[in-house]
């Protein structure tokens, strides 16, 4: 696909033109009831479809979550020697994931 200077300079024009006007057009329909209330149908449905999904990406992850954030509490008060001292399982978990050195 080789376009010439002129033919790059149209599609990125149109291009331009169709973002501005799907924005103008969102922003006009977006407090309106009908589109408030097909989009929370929407999202109603898909989180209904997908509840058991998000539930076990958050059971195999919540070790992993957990270290982080006690990571992160003792790194923001300087105690991470208190940190690994203490919790030995959760350090490891974070060594193992390749999260920390």
């Amino acid at each position: 696909m080789n376009y010439s200077e002129e033919e790059i300079k149209i599609i990125l024009n149109n291009y331009t033109k169709k973002k501005e006007y799907e924005k103008k057009r969102y922003l006009t329909i977006k407090d309106t009831s009908d589109f408030i209330e097909k989009n929370r149908s929407r999202a109603k449905a898909h989180y209904e479809l997908h509840k058991e999904t998000k539930k076990l990406k958050y059971q195999e992850n919540k070790d992993i979550m957990n270290a982080k954030s006690s990571y992160y509490y003792y790194k923001k008060n300087n105690k991470l020697d208190i940190f690994i001292e203490k919790n030995k399982e959760k350090y490891e978990i974070l060594k193992s994931i390749n999260f920390i050195e």
